[in-house]
């Protein structure tokens, strides 16, 4: 394997680790206020969720996302997230019919080098 090769694999990694770090950030974030987490990386064959909690009779499904600022977090929410975190979320809402009378809410957690983690309700 050439140093090329190791180098984007690297990045890959680190890029891996710092997102996932995200994610236990935003699931503290959500824990102080009130919800239980339900399930971290939900990974389905029609896409990922990074989170999926509950507060009261809400469930909510939550891409995190992580940039420099809060502006390069927005832009980095996309169309094709919002399809495929919708898509995950009924693949998961069809094995979980438990939930089917609970509120369905798609948030972002933005968490940015600088500030608090911001949570945006029904944003995604």
């Amino acid at each position: 394997m050439g140093a090329h090769q190791r180098s984007k694999e690297d990045k890959r990694v680190r890029a891996n680790r710092r997102g996932a770090r995200a994610e236990v950030w935003a699931a503290v974030v959500l824990i102080l206020k009130g919800y239980r987490i339900l399930v971290r990386r939900y990974k389905t064959p029609v896409g990922e969720i990074d989170l999926i909690a509950r507060r009261g009779r809400r469930v909510a499904f939550i891409e995190v996302k992580q940039r420099a600022s809060f502006t390069l977090c927005e832009a980095a929410v996309t169309e094709q997230t919002r399809q495929r975190v919708r898509r995950a979320a009924a693949w998961w809402m069809a094995k979980n019919a438990h939930y089917s009378e609970f509120d369905q809410g798609f948030d972002l957690i933005f968490i940015a080098s600088w500030g608090l983690p911001r949570h945006l309700l029904n944003a995604l």
